[in-house]
């Protein structure tokens, strides 16, 4: 089905930069994530029928209820986007609309960029459709402001058609999903629905219950400093205490030589000097046991560096993220059901994968609210070659009306 104001909904969102900011300490982690709460999406979670529409100081949340149309359906759904885009540049957006792609390279404006199919062959998927592009400067935003758009999308449709009848159905943009914190402060009882799910998944018909288990590894080395001329048995480089410790790790688990279920350990940060360095890991699996093995042996090797040292020079902090929302669903999944039967009536295949990453579902989850993952369209996201399907874009708002009448 085609829906008029999708896009240019979509288009609107994606050009307020909402980037979110790992090193503040606020909530939202920026101003400009609750500026887009108050002054774009209010409005409009208003305009569009929605009622009861507050923001919530304490956790960053805008939320809103479509009240039930018919009192035999007693189910009380929601559905959830993040509001925040990723750790790229997000001022400035400015997207390209390539209407019936023909197939071949896309440039990115006049960026010197391109999208090519011999470096993303999932472009054949989408011969025929729009797309919407960045100019090769930013990111897009499609994570998560197609999920947004689709949600609010769905809203309208659903109140400019009351003979489609539900039962309450609840709507929540939250902040700092890219960061990881979005969801810690959520409140649950304000929120009060049986189930929900995030519209926060990437192609066509991604259906999603099962996340990595996350914990963030932070190493701090002390070294020793002296003159290099003068340094036998008497320096100790942090620097090189930062390198032995990471060659410790096994190669083949890292993030690019994993797939499907395969956990790993990810370098992302690393800096200092002689005198003292760090390193900045995340660790992931699936399975609880193998997920404690991981955090195990980081500390194994950081006691074994230790002893061979004489003197704690290793220091590990180790932080739980989230856990593997399968713990939670698996128990009732009526949520993955309904989905399921949903997109199958739509003609829409159920791509049933293992999240490789987080969403704030996780959290909820084990807050109590089952929150499984709805795909949203987004392709190649946190970067300038992201991209999303209007058709599928589409697609996600059917499947959202479907389950909220279901």
């Amino acid at each position: 089905m085609s829906y008029e104001n999708l896009l240019d909904r979509f288009l609107t969102y994606v050009k307020v930069n909402t980037r979110s900011d790992a090193e503040s300490t606020t909530t939202p982690s920026t101003q400009s994530q609750v500026d887009f709460a108050l002054n774009v999406l209010k409005p409009e979670m208003e305009k569009v029928g929605l009622q009861d529409v507050h923001y919530l100081p304490s956790n960053g949340y805008l939320v809103g209820t479509l009240p039930s149309n018919d009192s035999s359906k007693t189910r009380k759904i929601g559905f959830i986007a993040h509001m925040d885009t990723a750790d790229f540049n997000a001022e400035g957006v400015n997207p390209q609309i390539i209407e019936s792609y023909e197939g071949g390279e896309i440039k990115l404006g006049q960026s010197g960029f391109s999208l090519l199919p011999e470096e993303f062959p999932n472009l054949n998927n989408y011969h025929g459709q729009t797309l919407i592009t960045t100019d090769g400067t930013t990111l897009l935003g499609s994570d998560d402001k197609s999920g947004i758009a689709e949600i609010m999308t769905a809203i309208e449709y659903l109140v400019a058609h009351p003979e489609i009848k539900h039962g309450d159905i609840r709507v929540g943009f939250g902040p700092d999903e890219e960061i990881g914190i979005g969801a810690n402060k959520f409140d649950v009882e304000d929120f009060d629905v049986d189930f929900a799910y995030t519209v926060d998944g990437g192609p066509l018909g991604e259906l999603q219950y099962e996340t990595f288990s996350a914990a963030a590894l932070d190493i701090d080395f002390m070294g020793r400093n002296v003159h290099p001329g003068t340094a036998k048995d008497q320096m100790i480089n942090a620097l090189q205490l930062a390198i032995d410790f990471h060659n410790q790790l096994p190669v083949a688990d890292r993030p690019e030589k994993t797939d499907g279920y395969q956990g790993f350990y990810h370098l992302h940060g690393m800096g200092g000097s002689v005198d003292q360095a760090f390193s900045s890991y995340i660790i992931r699996d699936f399975e609880d046991a193998s997920f404690e093995n991981r955090k195990a042996f980081v500390q194994e090797i950081a006691n074994k560096m230790n002893e061979e040292l004489g003197s704690e020079r290793v220091l590990v902090k180790l932080t739980d993220q989230y856990y593997n929302m399968k713990k939670v669903i698996e128990k009732d999944m009526t949520s993955i059901e309904i989905a399921k039967k949903v997109m199958e009536n739509l003609d829409i295949e159920p791509v049933i994968e293992p999240i490789r990453g987080g969403t704030d579902g996780s959290k909820i989850s084990f807050m109590g609210i089952p929150t499984p993952n709805l795909f949203a369209g987004g392709e190649n996201m946190h970067g300038r070659f992201e991209f999303v399907s209007l058709q599928t874009m589409e697609k996600a708002v059917d499947v959202i009306i479907g389950i909220a009448k279901s």
